[in-house]
């Protein structure tokens, strides 16, 4: 099975059949969707100027799709190094219990669905290295009441989503599944009751 690299290389080789180039795009999204396949590749289609069912997109735009998807998991592999190696000093200093934020990373270890978008067609529009640089961001300071990635605070809670876990808020302007370790006690309970936050 390849693996991410060696895929992003069909993807920039000119000498490779353009169809062999966009799948092997979307074979990159089994390694690294942080929406989940397919907003993902909405994502990227739209921000890159070629159509999600397009069949022959013009390979520039292809390798534009892939330079945003590679930083996006530029940021995403580095985190997960900061990661392991906080989670190693945890345990030599006799913290073997993990907090909700360890709890949150082990469903997302790789990268695949950090910011879970069950509506494919409703994702953030900011580049995919920005929207997990807020996330992150928001990972590593105190809990709040709005989205990380957008600032919004209507949080409605979702059942049966096709994603681990299958419930939770779901940030009604940008479309990602919000990790509650990013949100206050207070900020969940007005999620699970149907209720919004009011901003002083």
């Amino acid at each position: 099975m390849a693996g991410f690299r060696s895929l992003a290389r069909q993807v920039r080789d000119p000498r490779c059949d353009l169809a062999l180039r966009r799948y092997s795009l979307r074979k990159c999204l089994e390694r690294f969707a942080p929406y989940g396949h397919r907003a993902t590749w909405d994502h990227l289609s739209s921000r890159a100027g070629f159509g999600p069912e397009d069949r022959s997109p013009d390979p520039a735009r292809l390798v534009a799709a892939l330079d945003e998807l590679e930083e996006a998991r530029a940021v995403w592999l580095a985190y997960e190094v900061e990661f392991a190696e906080r989670r190693k000093k945890e345990k030599h200093d006799g913290l073997r219990r993990p907090g909700s934020v360890d709890d949150w990373h082990r469903l997302t270890w790789g990268g695949f669905g950090v910011a879970w978008c069950d509506d494919p067609r409703l994702h953030p529009r900011e580049p995919l290295a920005e929207v997990l640089r807020r996330l992150i961001a928001a990972l590593e300071r105190d809990p709040g009441t709005g989205c990380p990635v957008c600032g919004g605070e209507r949080l409605p809670w979702r059942y049966d989503l096709d994603h681990e876990p299958s419930a939770g808020p779901v940030c009604a302007d940008c479309g990602i599944l919000v990790p509650r370790p990013v949100l206050t006690p207070e900020a969940l309970a007005y999620a699970r009751g149907g209720r919004l936050l009011v901003s002083a």
